[in-house]
């Protein structure tokens, strides 16, 4: 049985492992510096921009207002202006500037929708320009819806429109387009327009032109009508694609977008066709633009360009120097300043390679990984542009997934905590992060908080929260933390359903109340299991979108390789599969079984009882928390488990007990006898003792709780009352027909042994019930021979001579006498605690058959060496140990039946100089020797005779005055 150790101190203490001899490189190292380049080269360009808003202001309009030419310079001047101090206002406000002018997010990718937005603008123009409005009024238009939205769609309508009307624009808007497109080149509708203007105009379309529209439009209208939730459509379409369905979707749907705008262009005459090319790829641009970066930073460049370009004629010349000097000036600091934001851009397009070797570096799986190096990447941006540009900057994942957790943002929250379990699964991340929250005990707080949060959807956090407190409560402390244990053992309730009342005690109203309350409560339940599977069904779909692409690849790798290819196709598929291996992501660790929280909670607990008697006294204070553990160690009705989810908390159980009944000191004393006074704990115990379905850890667990319950006499005594607890134990120590090779089966047959000797101390009841077992010395004798057993069966051997000395029959003497010889030579050869037991149960064998004990000693010619062995014994353990408290006593007791039964003996001990060796016993007496055994510093199972009283006994047969 484990010491419970002592108290630790008043503080929540996170004691982190080392790192090993070398300081571990950290997963993010790389991106971190490339975030560092981006910002550099951003801030630079800042300061320029701030610089040339300072000279345009101060020196230019301040000073050459009058000079500067109303054509040109004054007028980019004045442009500039207003965009820097755009720029400049915007900055104040995160969310503002994230907008229009932050380098994060100036490109992003296109995408389906991207596509179908562009066609949708080039099918309004396409009308528009047949009814021969004005193309600059055209583009203008094109350009600010286009951005208003790009911008707006993804964050404005979100507040302003329901799902269901997103769902339904994002559903139907390609086959909008695609009517849209083939309306815009039906020239019948605009004949009006066109004869009126152009009289000579007139092209017919062939009816491959229009048969092509109408294929585009039928493969998009099944595109659209395989993603309505028809039940019959979904079965179809599921057994022909499979969980493909949304890649295929969504391929379909880009590939008619695209085929869409070139049959637009073709069908357009060849001096209209570089028109429209030109507008589709602006329009195709502006959809690609994620803010107004880009489109400012060419703004700048081009002004600035033109501004350096000799002067025309119809310009004078400025006859002032100094003007001419500032003008050069300032348009460099503006191309400067333009050129650097271009390039942050472009280099920071090129982050998803950072990013995408961080997800697979620091081992985060599934869509949801890809996210949330995603928000650490733009986590990472923010810091770095906050503060100087030379301060030191503490960015990393650790303090990433620590302010996440203390956001008051749910979804930061979730990908916080769920960073911080990702971190705790590996070594090196889990002595950063640990080192981390060492200092800080807010985060500890908030984390152990969040096991309180009931709503449902909130589920999905509560559940990491409970994994990382699971982590945490290895070396956590908790006497700071109020109501910690509370909130843990809140857990244990939280897939429980109604209870049954008694029709005694509860009125019609009471069971009624009762009653919603189940149906809430299982309501709630089903909720918080969608909202936790949500997250990860949604993110695997996500990622098998993003593996179809991949799956593409290796079908035409396996399809080449099975035709055959030369070097050169070698090279190509080498080439493949590296694409194919970058883009890949490493698969989400899914949820099993044993995430659930009431076990999860079990966890919490055995780990928190571990970790110290301080948390073990709050424990021993909740109210109900024994009661609920004990609940969990039979099968229920009253929970929303799995079958195999019972079967965890089954086990988890009785660890959490093992735990609880083996800590030693005061506070063990009240945690047993809180756990020993449950009516229904002995009853549970039986049950899988003799459910023939029960596995041998089970049974193993079971064993050892009866093992460490023993150690009261209390116990014990309710224990022994149950003579089927006893039998049951019995039969799983001798019952040799499943008795294999297997270590789990040997370490139920140890432990089964423990327990019974246990029992049998001080129990002359329970030595009789175990007595009754036939052939049950016999067992023992062959069990004293086998290395694993032999200490088990020499304290049940003890126990059984001492208390029921009468009721042993002649066989079973006879069997007792057979294992003398294999206990004498291993005294000769033991120490510590192995020596006490085996010495006391060759005391007691002396004291049974004293004839036989002598016979073997003079027959294997041992008599003087184990003399001299008791004496050595004796005066090697003058300072007695919790570990063996009783080794002098047992050896007094040897000696005083030696020369009980032969007063020779006294010589012999005489020779080894016993006499100055209980004169020291005599003087050093101690009274942790009056008991029999030590859980901590508290002692058990008290002698009843004082050592005192055996060392006189033993002077009086040496005849000693």
């Amino acid at each position: 049985m484990a010491d419970g150790g002592g108290g630790g101190e008043h503080v929540v203490q996170m004691m982190a492992g080392g790192s090993g001899p070398g300081k571990v490189a950290a997963p993010e190292k790389w991106l971190n510096r490339f975030v560092r380049a981006v910002v550099l080269i951003e801030r630079v360009g800042n300061a320029l921009g701030t610089l040339a808003f300072t000279w345009a202001t101060v020196v230019l309009l301040g000073g050459y207002a009058k000079d500067l030419h109303s054509g040109d310079d004054f007028i980019f001047a004045t442009i500039i202006i207003f965009l820097e101090a755009a720029r400049m206002f915007s900055r104040n406000n995160r969310l503002d500037y994230q907008v229009f002018f932050n380098t994060r997010g100036a490109f992003r990718p296109l995408g389906w929708n991207g596509l179908t937005l562009a066609a949708c603008f080039c099918a309004v123009l396409k009308i528009m320009w047949e009814m021969r409005l004005r193309m600059i009024i055209l583009m203008i238009i094109l350009f600010g819806f286009g951005r208003l939205l790009s911008e707006v769609s993804s964050r404005g309508l979100k507040l302003l429109i329901c799902n269901r009307m997103r769902r339904a624009a994002s559903v139907w808007s390609p086959l909008v387009a695609i009517v849209l497109l083939a309306l815009s080149t039906d020239e019948s509708l605009f004949k009006d327009y066109s004869m009126m203007i152009y009289p000579q105009k007139k092209k017919d379309y062939s009816m491959i032109e229009r048969a092509m529209f109408l294929v585009l439009l039928v493969a998009v209208l099944v595109a659209t009508i395989s993603s309505l939730h028809f039940t019959r459509i979904r079965k179809l379409v599921d057994s022909v694609l499979g969980n493909k369905l949304e890649f295929w979707r969504q391929g379909i749907i880009s590939l008619c977008m695209v085929a869409a705008l070139g049959m637009l262009v073709y069908m357009l005459k060849d001096y209209d066709r570089f028109r429209m090319i030109i507008i589709e790829v602006c329009a195709v641009a502006i959809m690609s633009f994620g803010n107004l970066q880009i489109p400012a930073a060419v703004v700048r460049v081009v002004l600035a360009l033109i501004g350096l370009m000799p002067v025309d004629d119809s310009d004078p010349p400025y006859d002032d120097e100094n003007l001419k000097a500032s003008l050069r000036i300032f348009y460099w600091m503006v191309l400067g300043q333009g050129i650097l934001y271009a390039v942050a851009c472009m280099l920071e397009f090129f982050s998803f390679i950072r990013r995408r070797s961080l997800v697979r570096c620091g081992g985060f799986g599934g869509q949801w990984g890809v996210e949330s190096v995603n928000m650490y990447y733009a986590y990472a941006l923010e810091k770095c542009m906050q503060g100087g540009v030379l301060a030191p900057k503490k960015i990393s994942l650790s303090n990433f997934a620590t302010d996440y957790v203390n956001s008051d943002i749910s979804k930061n929250q979730l990908h916080g905590i769920r960073m911080m379990h990702s971190f705790l699964q590996r070594e090196p991340t889990k002595a950063q992060l640990l080192s981390k929250l060492t200092a800080s005990t807010k985060t500890v707080v908030r984390i152990i908080k969040m096991l309180d949060w009931t709503c449902p959807k909130d589920a999905a956090i509560r559940l990491y929260a409970a994994k990382v407190t699971a982590e945490l409560a290895k070396n956590l402390r908790v006497v700071t933390i109020p109501g910690t244990i509370q909130l843990v053992s809140a857990l244990l309730d939280s897939d429980s359903t109604l209870q049954r009342g008694n029709p005694l005690l509860d009125t019609d109203d009471e069971q009624e109340e009762r009653q919603e309350l189940s149906m809430n409560t299982e309501d709630n339940q089903v909720v918080k299991h969608h909202s936790m599977r949500n997250a990860a069904d949604n993110q695997g779909k996500r990622q098998d979108r993003h593996q179809e692409t991949d799956n593409l690849l290796e079908t035409q790798i396996r399809s080449t390789q099975q035709v055959g290819i030369d070097e050169q196709k070698s090279c190509i598929l080498r080439c493949w599969q590296w694409i194919q291996e970058f883009r890949s992501i490493p698969k989400e660790q899914q949820l099993t079984d044993h995430d659930f929280l009431p076990a999860l909670a079990m966890e919490i607990i055995d780990s928190l009882a571990g970790s110290g008697q301080d948390n073990c006294v709050e424990i021993s204070k909740a109210a109900d928390l024994i009661s609920k553990i004990i609940g969990f160690t039979s099968y229920r009705r009253d929970i929303l488990n799995t079958e195999a989810q019972q079967s965890i908390l089954l086990k988890s159980s009785l660890k959490v007990l093992q735990r609880l009944t083996s800590i030693g000191g005061k506070i063990g004393i009240i945690l047993r006898y809180e756990i020993s006074r449950h009516p229904f704990l002995l009853r549970n115990l039986i049950e899988i003792l003799g459910d023939n379905k029960s596995s041998q850890e089970l049974r193993k667990l079971v064993a050892a709780n009866l093992r460490n319950l023993a150690v009261d006499e209390r116990a014990r005594q309710e224990i022994g009352h149950v003579q089927l607890i006893i039998t049951r134990l019995v039969q799983a120590f001798l019952n040799t027909e499943e008795i294999t090779s297997v270590n789990a089966d040997r370490l139920l047959r140890k432990v089964a042994g423990q327990a019974l000797a246990m029992l049998t101390m001080q129990s002359v009841q329970n030595c009789l019930v175990i007595l009754q077992e036939p052939e049950f010395m016999m067992e023992l004798k062959i069990m004293i021979h086998d290395k694993m057993y032999v200490y088990v069966a020499a304290s049940l051997l003890r126990n059984l001579c001492m208390h029921a000395r009468s009721e042993l029959r002649e066989s079973e003497l006879k069997e007792l006498s057979h294992t003398l010889r294999e206990v004498l030579e291993r005294i000769l050869d033991v120490d510590g605690a192995e020596l006490e037991i085996l010495i006391g149960l060759s005391s007691q064998i002396c004291k049974v058959i004293p004839e036989d004990f002598t016979r073997e000693l003079d027959a294997g010619q041992i008599k003087q060496r184990f003399a001299k062995r008791l004496v050595d014994t004796l005066k090697a353990n003058m300072k007695p140990s919790a570990h063996c408290p009783g080794i002098r006593r047992v050896v007094l007791e040897q000696v005083i039946h030696l020369m009980e039964y032969n007063s020779r003996y006294a010589d012999c001990f005489n020779a080894f100089g016993v006499t100055d060796a209980l004169s020291m016993v005599e003087q050093t007496p101690s009274k942790a020797e009056n008991y029999r055994l030590f859980l901590g510093d508290e002692g058990f199972m008290e002698y009843s005779m004082p050592l005192s009283d055996l060392v006189a006994r033993a002077k009086e047969l040496m005849g000693c005055d």
